[in-house]
């Protein structure tokens, strides 16, 4: 359907771009304020496997994987405490054990930065004998200064009393 002018001369409609140009500068400010940078959640030491595992012999200056295991009576305090089968009588001389083991050595390659240790914890335990257990191995106290120990500490899979 065509419309016909009858009022004779056709008015050419004019399109106002100032209010068009300041609707988008509004929009494009509102983004900018409102986009918020998600910054990463943590230092996550990834280690992916080799492309082949190499078959020969330990090297001396490795450090065998230390399994400690927190037995708990039946009140869920801690009853006895041992690393690869070696019993402790107290968090502490735990500690000084883990001292001799990682030594003074520390930067890239050094016996603190390839140690790691695995807790293996009965169910019932207090959670403050764990929390004693992952402090003695982690780090320890010298002329009020931390002194970081091993830093790579995975718990084994709670098994329920069976």
């Amino acid at each position: 359907m065509k419309i016909r002018n009858s009022g004779g001369d056709a008015e050419e409609i004019k399109v106002e771009m100032t209010p068009m140009i300041d609707i988008v500068f509004q929009l494009l400010v509102f983004f900018i304020m409102t986009f918020k940078i998600v910054e990463v959640e943590g230092d996550f030491n990834i280690k992916m496997p080799l492309s082949a595992p190499s078959e020969g012999l330990p090297q001396e200056d490795d450090v065998p994987p230390m399994k400690i295991s927190l037995k708990a009576n039946g009140a869920g305090r801690l009853a006895s405490i041992s690393l690869n089968g070696e019993q402790f009588p107290n968090m502490q001389k735990l500690n000084e054990y883990i001292i001799t083991i990682v030594g003074d050595d520390h930067g890239p390659g050094s016996v603190r930065e390839t140690a790691e240790v695995e807790l293996d914890c009965d169910y019932n335990l207090h959670y403050v004998h764990v929390v004693e257990a992952v402090t003695a191995v982690s780090g320890t106290m010298v002329n009020d200064e931390v002194v970081k120990l091993i830093e790579k500490i995975k718990f084994a899979p709670p098994q329920e009393p069976g």
